[in-house]
């Protein structure tokens, strides 16, 4: 849709699933840290969430399809109007085209948590596929257009490129905190500049961008380093939350079970139990 409600509706998608991530795997990396190294399995329900983010990207996807499909000026399923000569609202159907190979990636999130004998890492690559044929599609998406819309969605590719390269690399090195960490700040990325291309292309009141005014692109490109900078910022606060939270939990988890022992044991069994707790604490 080319209006703000069709920027807004994608930059919602990554702005959710960016800081969704950002709290997600660094709960799975304190949990691995702080129960022996990983010897303890991760809970069910860290499966259960996987499934529910698998669900929810299909159903966006599906959501998306609809909306530039059949918004009130949309193609309606239509691509080529014979009567015309002429393609239909192909910008809806590029849009269209992106949110299918995301809906995709959530397919192959079922699949990956499946019992069938899919390769690992499936889920990533599918995640690394949508993003390319996203980057790929906005590449020819703004050719001949003003100077200020052309650059403003060719700052956006440095994210999705960037995201679609990062998230490849988590297929054949997975679970790396760099690498989830990084996914999560241009998933951020991508859904604040989404508002921010909607914000200068459709601006909601006050007077519009002057579109071949070389100081707003300057000014445009100073901002997308913002952007980043506050993405970068709140990785960083959910991670600090997320440790401090975990430390907290087992260090209460620990005095619970000192507690218990001194409970059911003798004080000299109590004493020898403390010391050994002690010791696996500082190995």
């Amino acid at each position: 849709m080319a209006n703000f409600k069709g920027h807004a509706l994608p930059g919602s998608f990554f702005l959710l699933f960016g800081i969704w991530w950002s709290v997600k795997y660094p709960f799975r990396q304190c949990w691995k840290r702080s129960h022996l190294q990983g010897r303890k399995r991760l809970p069910l329900l860290f499966d259960r969430i996987d499934f529910v983010e698998g669900s929810l990207k299909i159903f966006f996807a599906f959501v998306g399809i609809m909306a530039e499909q059949f918004v009130p000026d949309g193609p309606h399923a239509h691509l080529y109007d014979r009567q015309g000569n002429a393609w239909v609202k192909l910008m809806n159907w590029q849009h269209s085209t992106m949110y299918l190979f995301f809906g995709i990636s959530g397919v192959a999130d079922l699949l990956s948590m499946s019992s069938l004998p899919v390769p690992l890492g499936i889920d990533r690559l599918g995640l690394a596929l949508a993003l390319f044929v996203e980057a790929f599609l906005f590449y020819f998406h703004v050719h001949n257009r003003p100077h200020l819309d052309m650059h403003i969605h060719s700052l956006l590719l440095v994210a999705v490129f960037g995201g679609a390269a990062s998230t490849f690399l988590e297929v054949f090195k997975r679970d790396h905190p760099i690498l989830e960490s990084l996914r999560s700040s241009l998933a951020i990325l991508q859904g604040t500049w989404f508002f921010q291309i909607g914000f200068v292309l459709y601006p909601l009141n006050g007077p519009e961008w002057d579109l071949e005014k070389h100081d707003n692109i300057m000014f445009v490109t100073m901002c997308f380093c913002w952007h980043y900078a506050v993405a970068l910022m709140i990785v960083a606060v959910n991670y600090t939350i997320v440790w401090f939270a975990m430390q907290k939990c087992t260090r209460r988890e620990t005095s619970d079970m000192e507690i218990g022992l001194r409970k059911t044991l003798s004080p000299s069994d109590a004493s020898s139990q403390k010391a050994l707790l002690h010791d696996s604490e500082e190995e």
